[in-house]
């Protein structure tokens, strides 16, 4: 098993930036791509970014393609989003995801197989 804890999350104005973190312990070893979702409230939970085992490849949802920054240290089992520009529409609970199987950065849901407890990030207008 695999453990996602992130953290990071808050309220910011628009315009603002924040940084998420998400630490992974347990069968790391385990760990190939990694991704963050998020979901707002009355909404399915979408894809944001994506993170490939090395981290040399990565892939945006158009929506934050250009604002958001995914990156990750594999000595540290780290994965981070780095968010700049932000909108009130970026409103939502992030989560972060690991996959068990998947080596490539890819933007569905059924592809993780760990998951975190989600970090509260809100923008205000």
């Amino acid at each position: 098993q695999v453990q996602l804890v992130e953290s990071g999350g808050g309220l910011v104005q628009a315009g603002g930036s924040l940084r998420l973190s998400c630490a992974a312990s347990g069968r790391t070893f385990s760990m190939n791509a990694m991704g963050w979702f998020r979901q707002a409230p009355g909404t399915e939970r979408e894809f944001v970014a994506a993170i490939s085992r090395s981290g040399g490849s990565t892939y945006y949802a158009d929506s934050v393609k250009g604002r958001f920054t995914i990156s990750r240290d594999n000595a540290k089992n780290m994965v981070y989003l780095q968010m700049n520009s932000l909108k009130p529409e970026d409103t939502a609970v992030y989560y972060c995801a690991a996959s068990g199987a998947v080596i490539a950065p890819v933007p569905y849901l059924r592809q993780y197989d760990y998951w975190g407890q989600g970090t509260q990030v809100t923008v205000s207008s």
